[in-house]
């Protein structure tokens, strides 16, 4: 195989897919594979989804790009199904889910600098978080192995062990503008927060005038059975986050705020070239008519109990490989005893796509509208895939 043009940031697997549908891809020499990885949780209804195709195809023969200096019909609607749905009253769209975390840290600056705080500018953070890969998402982020040779980390960011009220207590000083989360650290490893250190931090913001923020890039729209994470918790966030599953597989984020907390973001601080253009918002509102239609919801979280009840005894049949079935709805982690990368390519042995994570996780993100036969279907190459694993192992010795 001749070196590839591509810039060498990915380690992909040796797969290329040539069209899918529903929770099924084909490969380009003709492997039939259920797609558990959703394209990282993005594939909230699965591949070539039929309203999803007519949405973006009629737009497509009407306009693709007119820019922000002009109004979209198609974002405003769009805005609005959304502030409908959620705590908040303002929405920002842009192309990706970083670019959502960057507009949140600006709203929250920007809030705190209108209100007459310009030195709170600082955010604090949690271990095991993963906020996106631009310099300043990346030191949200914290990482090291991310940050490094990238060269002075961006200002501003004060990280502290995840479920630590005392310790956020202590980070908190003069110059702090906002706390952001994840309700569920997915690339952390499918790690749930606990709803009380949520109730907490939403009190210690309210206690100190900072901002709450809430990264729902992996877990929203639809991901934990609920259209966003943080309505399991009764806790309302300030700012949140979307992307990843709000456009189906058409790559938009959109970052959404309290009148309050949107306060400073006046004409002239922020824009995007993209961002909202019609082709984008043509999808997000049919992804999110199908989504909010009567009963959709209720249907996802009755498959995500039913897939999690095959998992655990799927689980529970490989003691020594695997030990832990983690997560909400469809966004579901296993931890592995045995090398998570091992899991990931025994499975793909067994046309299954699975995604890995933090804390030796592997992630299983099939679509909400997945069906209980590929459930089990899907739970019976899981098994198989851990059941020639450890064959393997057992004939190494």
């Amino acid at each position: 195989m001749s070196r590839s043009p591509l810039f060498d940031t990915f380690a992909r697997a040796p797969l290329a897919f040539d069209h899918g549908e529903g929770t099924w891809v084909v490969t380009t020499d003709g492997r039939r594979m259920l797609d558990f990885s959703g394209g990282v949780a993005v594939n909230v209804l699965g591949h070539a989804h039929p309203q999803l195709v007519a949405a973006l195809k009629a737009q497509a023969e009407k306009l693709w790009h007119v820019s922000n200096l002009f109004r979209i019909p198609e974002q405003e609607e769009l805005a609005k199904t959304l502030t409908d749905a959620t705590f908040a009253d303002k929405v920002f769209f842009c192309n990706s889910g970083a670019e959502a975390v960057e507009c949140a840290i600006k709203t929250a600056r920007r809030y705190q600098f209108v209100s007459g705080h310009p030195e709170r500018v600082r955010v604090i953070t949690f271990a095991g978080a993963f906020h996106g890969r631009t310099l300043a998402t990346l030191a949200a982020t914290g990482n090291a192995k991310y940050l490094e040779g990238f060269g002075p980390v961006a200002g501003g960011f004060d990280q502290v062990p995840l479920g630590d009220k005392k310790a956020v207590e202590a980070a908190i000083g003069p110059e702090t503008a906002a706390i952001m989360i994840e309700p569920i650290q997915g690339e952390g490893g499918v790690r749930l927060v606990d709803r009380q250190f949520l109730r907490d931090l939403r009190d210690l913001c309210d206690r100190n005038g900072l901002l709450l923020i809430f990264d729902e890039v992996q877990t929203g729209i639809g991901r934990t059975g609920r259209l966003f994470a943080y309505q399991w918790s009764g806790v309302e966030p300030d700012i949140m986050t979307s992307a990843k599953g709000i456009g189906g597989g058409f790559p938009f984020g959109a970052c959404l705020a309290t009148e309050e907390a949107a306060k400073g973001m006046t004409p002239g601080t922020h824009g995007s070239t993209f961002g909202g253009n019609p082709l984008a918002m043509a999808v997000g509102n049919a992804v999110l008519d199908i989504l909010l239609a009567d009963g959709f919801m209720e249907e996802a979280q009755r498959k995500s109990l039913y897939l999690k009840q095959r998992l655990a005894s799927v689980v529970d049949s490989h003691p020594d490989s695997v030990a832990e079935v983690r997560g909400e709805g469809m966004l579901i982690g296993v931890r592995c005893i045995v090398p998570a990368g091992d899991v990931i390519a025994a499975t793909r042995d067994q046309d299954l796509l699975c995604v890995a994570a933090g804390e030796n996780v592997v992630r299983l993100l099939p679509p909400l509208n997945v069906t209980e036969a590929e459930i089990d279907e899907g739970m019976k190459r899981f098994d198989a895939a851990l059941t020639a694993l450890e064959a393997a192992k057992a004939s190494d010795g």
